[in-house]
């Protein structure tokens, strides 16, 4: 089958470029994070991250297989383990 332009609909397709998912752009910051992210926002890295959640720590948002962290948690968790010297 032939387009309008002389090509067929496969050739047309192929010369497109792929669409890609985009994100919303939100001025505000989101509401959860995902392991990778929110590994970043507290500065440790990934297997710290699991380990925080396996001991009960840190909070965690299933969605599914996934998981997700709220970014209030986060900041609960950074206030609680503020030190102070005099």
């Amino acid at each position: 089958m032939q387009a309008q332009n002389g090509h067929t609909n496969l050739e047309v397709t192929e010369n497109q470029p792929k669409k890609r998912a985009q994100r919303i752009n939100n001025p505000q910051r989101p509401r959860l994070l995902t392991l990778k992210e929110a590994a970043a926002f507290l500065g440790v890295g990934i297997w710290t991250m699991r380990d925080l959640v396996w001991s009960g720590t840190v909070p965690l948002v299933r969605f599914r297989r996934r998981m997700y962290f709220d970014v209030l948690d986060l900041d609960q968790l950074i206030e609680h383990n503020k030190v102070t010297y005099d």
